[in-house]
């Protein structure tokens, strides 16, 4: 199967090349400077030139306070970005998947928000993302929306990915207690993308790690103690507290109504895809040291 993957210098986007290419898809991989999914006549002639049978959409621009200042770029990358990708695989009759975020929720609701939970996003970015999604589908029927959240993983450069290196070099962390949702591991994700793709049944998927969610502070504490930093001391703040330009809900937990139904057994538990992720970050350490 030829894979086309946007954002692949990303945490996500490597994840899925890696995951892609081990099992024996021919992987066209495009980071932002060698594809600007922005540019809809660049899309259009990369399709014309590669002919993908499959285009996983990793990139975006997901600084979600930036965001917040510049709407124009926000909407260009992330409500533009896949409708171009999806006008280019209807022409390629290629089955699209593309990444949203549970940041397209308000965050009010108790429990877990399912795709039957009505979208109300709160900042710039959620609503860019909504718009994309909106888009995407329009253009083309074979286009399939993954909505994910708290996702982390090797080279990732947010909080939850970069919990354990901080910790390593002895930075005092603040973690979150009043903001909760599901943990995403990359590589589970990638796998999972490629599933679905394989499926080619559009619609929208909710696709996070099994377990009932958790804080951002309860993460950070499980991960620095698969890391062997359990005496590392983290502040427990308010998201309040931050001050940030942009609103974020205060919960964002996912599930999903379709996976089971289409035979898609559970991601694995999430404090699992820690350990794995605590494991791979100390051997990426030995390796950087030898």
């Amino acid at each position: 199967m030829r894979v086309l993957v946007t954002g692949a210098g990303g945490m996500v986007g490597r994840a899925v090349v890696e995951y892609c290419g081990s099992i024996g898809d021919r992987v066209l991989p495009y980071d932002h400077a060698s594809l600007d999914i922005g540019d809809p006549d660049r899309v259009m002639q990369t399709f014309r030139q590669d002919k993908p049978d499959v285009v996983i959409n990793c990139a975006a621009w997901t600084d979600v306070d930036g965001c917040e200042r510049d709407k124009e770029r926000a909407f260009t990358a992330n409500a533009g970005g896949p409708e171009n990708l999806a006008n280019a695989s209807s022409e390629m009759k290629a089955v699209l998947v593309t990444i949203s975020t549970d940041y397209v929720f308000d965050g009010e609701k108790e429990g877990f928000y399912t795709q039957r939970d009505q979208p109300n996003p709160q900042s710039v970015y959620g609503v860019s993302k909504l718009e994309g999604e909106r888009r995407a589908q329009l253009a083309h029927a074979r286009t399939i929306i993954v909505r994910t959240g708290f996702v982390f993983g090797r080279g990732g450069d947010n909080f939850l990915s970069t919990i354990i290196e901080r910790a390593g070099r002895g930075e005092k962390l603040k973690a979150i207690r009043d903001a909760y949702g599901t943990p995403a591991y990359a590589p589970d994700l990638a796998r999972r993308l490629r599933e679905l793709a394989q499926l080619d049944l559009p619609g929208t998927f909710h696709v996070v790690n099994a377990g009932d969610g958790t804080s951002y502070e309860e993460f950070a504490r499980a991960a620095l103690d698969a890391a062997g930093y359990s005496a590392t001391d983290v502040e427990s703040v308010t998201m309040d507290s931050l001050h940030r330009a942009a609103p974020r809900p205060r919960n964002s937990r996912l599930k999903c109504l379709l996976s089971e139904a289409v035979g898609l057994a559970p991601l694995p538990f999430w404090k699992d895809s820690i350990r794995s992720f605590a494991a791979r970050s100390s051997r990426q350490e030995v390796a950087a040291k030898n």
